[in-house]
Formats: C-alpha cells, sequence, structure tokens
C-alpha cells in the first residue's frame, strides 16, 4: 500500500477554502469515488493558513502512480506545493459509532447548517 499527501498554498490564488469546498461539491467527490485502486481520500484544509490538500490512501503502488485528474491545479493556477508518496507500514481501524465515512467532514456539514 501506499499513501499521497499534497498540500497546495492558496494565498494569492484567489482561491479559499470555501471556494475549493464548491469545487468538492460540484465535481472532485464524485470523480474520484470512481479511481480504479484508491482505497480512501481525505480532502483537508487549514483555513487560517490558506491551505488545502489531500490524503490518499492506496492499494499498490501502481495505482499511487497512475496519474490522477489534474483540476484541483487547473482551478488553484499551481502544483501543490508538496506532493509526497509515502509506504505504508501498517493500517487499523478504531472503534466508531458511524460505519460511514462518505459523507463526512466540513463540506456536508456546512451544507447541512
Amino acid at each position: 500500500m501506499k499513501a499521497t499527501v499534497a498540500w497546495w498554498e492558496l494565498a494569492g490564488t484567489g482561491h479559499t477554502v470555501e471556494s475549493m469546498r464548491d469545487y468538492l461539491r460540484g465535481e472532485a467527490v464524485g470523480r474520484f469515488s470512481g479511481i480504479e485502486g484508491l482505497r480512501l481520500k481525505i480532502w483537508i484544509a487549514d483555513p487560517a493558513a490558506e491551505r488545502w490538500g489531500a490524503v490518499l490512501l492506496w492499494e499498490s503502488a501502481e495505482a499511487a502512480a497512475r496519474p490522477l485528474p489534474p483540476r484541483a491545479a487547473e482551478l488553484i493556477g499551481r502544483p501543490p506545493v508538496q506532493h509526497t508518496v509515502f509506504d505504508v507500514e501498517a493500517v487499523v481501524e478504531g472503534r466508531y459509532a458511524d460505519a460511514a465515512l462518505a459523507g463526512r467532514g466540513a463540506l456536508w456539514e456546512a451544507a447541512h447548517s
């Protein structure tokens, strides 16, 4: 397994965490749900630091090496300032109340408030 971490600095791009949520809502969530070999993608943000990124968990090195849709880079106007691929040493799932991960996060919470 492989994990990928990518970060963008949004300052000076004309984009904010909120505008990137529009991208998630409108196209990214649906697009990434069909990527072969992608086990999990977590979009992450730090609004105070104007940072936007993602953590991806891949089932193989081959899957992690495939090109991804460049839409976020196109919107932001530049590639991520960090894009690192890591070996996954171990994966564990803890105890949780809600088994479903899809539909969780600030994007969906903001839509329901």
